[in-house]
Protein backbone atom coordinates (compact mmCIF):
# COMPACT_ATOMS: atom_id res chain seq x y z
CA UNK A 1 0.00 0.00 0.00
CA UNK A 2 1.65 3.18 -0.85
CA UNK A 3 1.61 6.14 1.29
CA UNK A 4 0.92 9.58 0.38
CA UNK A 5 4.40 11.08 1.65
CA UNK A 6 6.71 8.99 -0.24
CA UNK A 7 8.42 11.15 -2.59
CA UNK A 8 7.09 10.24 -6.07
CA UNK A 9 3.29 10.58 -4.74
CA UNK A 10 3.86 13.77 -2.87
CA UNK A 11 5.51 15.35 -6.03
CA UNK A 12 2.44 14.40 -7.89
CA UNK A 13 0.09 15.89 -5.11
CA UNK A 14 2.43 18.90 -4.77
CA UNK A 15 1.75 19.02 -8.71
CA UNK A 16 -1.95 18.41 -8.34
CA UNK A 17 -2.56 21.45 -6.10
CA UNK A 18 -0.02 23.97 -7.78
CA UNK A 19 -2.10 23.20 -11.00
CA UNK A 20 -5.51 23.72 -9.08
CA UNK A 21 -4.19 27.29 -8.08
CA UNK A 22 -2.68 28.33 -10.84
CA UNK A 23 -6.58 27.52 -12.77
CA UNK A 24 -8.28 29.10 -9.92
CA UNK A 25 -7.40 32.59 -11.32
CA UNK A 26 -8.74 32.26 -15.19
CA UNK A 27 -11.94 33.96 -14.15
CA UNK A 28 -13.58 36.98 -15.30
CA UNK A 29 -12.04 39.97 -13.67
CA UNK A 30 -14.49 42.18 -11.72
CA UNK A 31 -14.74 45.43 -13.22
CA UNK A 32 -17.50 47.65 -14.17
CA UNK A 33 -18.07 49.47 -17.07
CA UNK A 34 -18.10 53.81 -17.02
CA UNK A 35 -18.75 55.14 -20.24
CA UNK A 36 -17.38 52.06 -22.66
CA UNK A 37 -14.21 52.02 -20.24
CA UNK A 38 -13.83 49.07 -17.92
CA UNK A 39 -12.62 50.18 -14.66
CA UNK A 40 -11.27 47.49 -11.98
CA UNK A 41 -13.41 46.87 -8.92
CA UNK A 42 -10.75 47.04 -6.54
CA UNK A 43 -9.89 50.76 -7.43
CA UNK A 44 -13.85 52.00 -6.60
CA UNK A 45 -13.15 49.60 -2.74
CA UNK A 46 -10.12 51.60 -2.76
CA UNK A 47 -11.42 55.37 -3.23
CA UNK A 48 -14.22 54.50 -0.81
CA UNK A 49 -12.16 53.27 1.72
CA UNK A 50 -10.11 56.17 1.70
CA UNK A 51 -13.44 58.62 1.69
CA UNK A 52 -14.23 56.39 4.64
CA UNK A 53 -10.95 57.27 6.33
CA UNK A 54 -11.45 60.76 5.60
CA UNK A 55 -14.98 61.06 7.37
CA UNK A 56 -13.34 59.38 10.17
CA UNK A 57 -10.51 61.15 10.69
CA UNK A 58 -12.52 64.22 10.55
CA UNK A 59 -14.56 63.46 13.44
CA UNK A 60 -10.86 61.76 15.14
CA UNK A 61 -9.67 65.52 14.98
CA UNK A 62 -12.80 67.58 15.96
CA UNK A 63 -13.75 65.04 19.30
CA UNK A 64 -9.39 65.65 20.12
CA UNK A 65 -9.20 61.54 20.30
CA UNK A 66 -6.54 61.91 17.43
CA UNK A 67 -4.01 62.79 19.81
CA UNK A 68 -4.61 59.46 21.83
CA UNK A 69 -4.17 57.31 19.29
CA UNK A 70 -1.15 55.74 18.49
CA UNK A 71 1.37 56.40 15.26
CA UNK A 72 -1.22 57.73 12.94
CA UNK A 73 1.17 57.01 10.39
CA UNK A 74 0.30 53.24 10.65
CA UNK A 75 -3.05 53.91 11.47
CA UNK A 76 -4.50 55.40 8.91
CA UNK A 77 -3.59 53.16 6.33
CA UNK A 78 -4.56 50.16 8.33
CA UNK A 79 -7.81 51.80 8.42
CA UNK A 80 -7.77 52.60 4.66
CA UNK A 81 -6.82 48.93 3.81
CA UNK A 82 -9.49 47.60 6.34
CA UNK A 83 -12.48 49.82 5.03
CA UNK A 84 -11.39 48.73 1.13
CA UNK A 85 -11.53 45.25 1.84
CA UNK A 86 -14.52 45.52 3.79
CA UNK A 87 -16.35 47.29 0.48
CA UNK A 88 -15.22 44.93 -1.31
CA UNK A 89 -16.82 41.56 0.54
CA UNK A 90 -19.80 43.47 1.43
CA UNK A 91 -20.32 44.21 -2.35
CA UNK A 92 -17.98 41.78 -4.40
CA UNK A 93 -18.50 38.79 -2.61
Amino acid sequence: MKSLFEPRSLSAVLLLVGICLAMSGCQRSPSIDIFGSFFPVWFFCMLGGLLITFVIRYFLRRLRLDQEMGPLVIIYPCMTALFSFILWLVFFP
